[in-house]
C-alpha cells in the first residue's frame, strides 16, 4: 500500500489520500524549481496569472493531462479519464475535478487492482 505524509499536517497518508496528494504536487509545481528533479511539475503554474479566456482554460486542461500522464514524473497510481473545472473566476481560485481510475499498487508497477476515483483538485489562489 501507497504510504507517505501529509504535507499540511505531517500525519500519515496511506492509499487514495496519499495518491490524490501527489497529483496536487505534481499538478502545482513549476518546472525548474525541484533542485533533484528540475523536469518535474507542470505549467500550470505559469497558466495561473493568464486571461482566464477559452484558450488558457485549454492550455490548463492539456497541462493537467501532460503533468499527470508523463512516465517518468506524472502520477503512475492514476490515469486520468475526464478533466471538468467546477469552480474558476476572478478569485484566480480553480478547481478542476480530475475522473480517472486509481490503481493501489500503480507505483510499484502493479496496475491488477484498479478503482474508479474523483478529486477535485485546486489550482491557483486558496
Amino acid at each position: 500500500m501507497r504510504t507517505g505524509v501529509d504535507a499540511r499536517t505531517g500525519r500519515v497518508l496511506t492509499g487514495w489520500d496519499h495518491c490524490v496528494q501527489s497529483i496536487g504536487k505534481v499538478i502545482t509545481t513549476r518546472f525548474g524549481t525541484r533542485v533533484m528533479r528540475r523536469d518535474f511539475g507542470s505549467r500550470v503554474p505559469e497558466l495561473q496569472d493568464a486571461p482566464a479566456n477559452p484558450r488558457t482554460l485549454l492550455e490548463l486542461y492539456v497541462a493537467i493531462a501532460d503533468a499527470l500522464e508523463d512516465p517518468r514524473n506524472g502520477e503512475p497510481g492514476f490515469r486520468l479519464r475526464m478533466i471538468d473545472m467546477v469552480e474558476g473566476g476572478r478569485s484566480g481560485r480553480f478547481v478542476f475535478r480530475l475522473d480517472g481510475v486509481f490503481y493501489p499498487a500503480g507505483h510499484l508497477g502493479d496496475y491488477s487492482l484498479r478503482e474508479d476515483r474523483v478529486a477535485d483538485v485546486l489550482v491557483g489562489a486558496a
